[in-house]
C-alpha cells in the first residue's frame, strides 16, 4: 500500500501555481530590465532562445520544489506481515474394540458408529496431531501420532473387533500404553479420549492408577461410556451380554486429569460428545501482524537536489547569467 508518512506537507504543492501566478504578473517589475531602441535588433532565433532557456530555468524551479515538498511529505510503500503461531494439541483416540461393541444399540453397531464418529473428529481437527489406540484384554497401537489425516481415516476403517483369544477390557493398561505415547510430546495440550463400553476386567494395571500416572504427564482425559441402559443387547452370531459400563470409574479418570466424563447412548449423543471435546479442546491461534516501511524519499530530494544544483549551475555558467 503507498502512502505518505507527513501528508500535511502535501499542501505545500499550492506554491507551484502561486509562484507561477506571481511570476507572470509580477516578476517584470522585480527583475533588472534594459532598453532598446527596437527589438527588431534581435533575431527571431535569438529571442526564442531566449524564450526557451528562461521558461527551462523557470520549469526547473518547479520541479525542485514539487520534488522537495513530496520528499517533506515522506512518501511510503507499507507491507503488512502476519505470523501465525498455533499451538498444537496432540490427541490419542483410545477405543474399545471388545466383542461387546458389536452390540447393536448403536447403527449398525457399537463399534462402526465409533468410527463413523470418531472419522468426524479427525478431519475436524485440521492441525493436530493425533494417534490411534484399540484395546481389549490387551492394548495395540493402531497408529502413532501424526498429522496425515489420509492415513488416520484409513487406519480407522480398518479395526475390527478384537479375536476372542485378546477379549476383554483392560482400560488401565490401555491409558498406561498411551500415556507412554504422550508423555515426550512438546504439545502444549495433551489429551487422550477414552471411549469403553463395559468396565475393567483385564490387565496388570489399575485404572485409576493408570490415571495417575497420566495426570503427571499433564495429560487430560475424555472419557466416554458408550452404550444404552439397557441390560442386555443383541450381538449378531454371539447372543446375548450384559450392559455394565464402569461410570465411576470413567468418571475417576477424567476427574483425576482434569478432563470431563459422558454419556453416549445413541449415535446422536455420541456425535455430540466428540463435537463438545473438539470446542473444549479448540488449537489456539496467534496472529501477529507486523507492519514493514520502505521509506521513497530518498528517491526525490536526491534528483532534487542534483536538477536544482545542475539548473543553478547552468544558470550561472553557460548561459551566464549573473544575479
Amino acid at each position: 500500500m503507498f502512502t505518505f508518512g507527513n501528508p500535511l506537507f502535501l499542501l505545500g504543492l499550492i506554491l507551484i501555481p502561486v509562484l507561477y501566478i506571481w511570476h507572470r504578473r509580477y516578476s517584470s517589475v522585480h527583475e533588472g530590465t534594459f532598453q532598446i531602441s527596437s527589438k527588431k535588433l534581435f533575431s527571431k532565433r535569438m529571442k526564442f532562445k531566449g524564450r526557451i532557456i528562461a521558461k527551462s530555468l523557470l520549469l526547473v524551479q518547479y520541479l525542485t520544489i514539487f520534488l522537495i515538498i513530496l520528499g517533506l511529505a515522506r512518501p511510503q510503500i507499507i507491507d503488512s506481515i502476519q505470523e501465525t503461531n498455533v499451538d498444537v494439541v496432540d490427541i490419542v483416540l483410545v477405543m474399545d474394540i471388545s466383542s461387546s461393541m458389536l452390540a447393536t444399540d448403536f447403527t449398525p453397531n457399537r463399534l462402526e458408529a465409533v468410527k463413523k464418529t470418531a472419522k468426524d473428529f479427525i478431519n475436524a481437527r485440521k492441525s493436530d496431531r493425533i494417534g490411534i489406540l484399540v484395546f481389549a484384554g490387551e492394548s495395540f497401537i493402531q497408529c502413532p501420532l501424526t498429522i496425515d489425516k489420509e492415513v488416520l481415516l484409513a487406519l480407522m476403517d480398518d479395526i475390527q473387533v478384537a479375536e476372542q483369544s485378546y477379549d476383554g477390557t483392560a482400560i488401565g493398561m490401555a491409558i498406561a500404553n498411551a500415556t507412554n505415547r504422550l508423555r515426550n510430546s512438546d504439545a502444549k495440550s495433551k489429551v487422550m479420549i477414552l471411549l469403553s463400553d463395559g468396565s475393567n476386567n483385564a490387565g496388570e494395571l489399575d485404572p485409576l492408577t493408570s490415571a495417575d500416572l497420566a495426570s503427571n504427564f499433564d495429560i487430560k482425559i475424555y472419557t466416554i461410556g458408550a452404550g444404552t441402559n439397557q441390560d442386555v443387547s443383541f450381538i449378531p452370531g454371539r447372543g446375548y451380554i450384559r450392559n455394565e459400563i464402569d461410570e465411576v470409574t470413567l468418571k475417576s479418570i477424567a476427574n483425576r486429569t482434569n478432563g470431563k466424563y459422558f454419556r453416549a447412548t445413541n449415535v446422536v449423543g455420541l456425535e455430540d460428545v466428540y463435537k463438545t471435546i473438539d470446542e473444549l479442546e479448540r488449537t489456539e491461534i496467534e496472529i501477529k501482524e507486523f507492519t514493514r516501511y520502505k521509506e521513497l524519499f530518498g528517491w526525490l530530494l536526491i534528483p532534487a537536489m542534483i536538477i536544482g544544483l545542475g539548473g543553478h549551475t547552468i544558470d550561472r555558467t553557460i548561459f551566464r547569467k549573473q544575479l
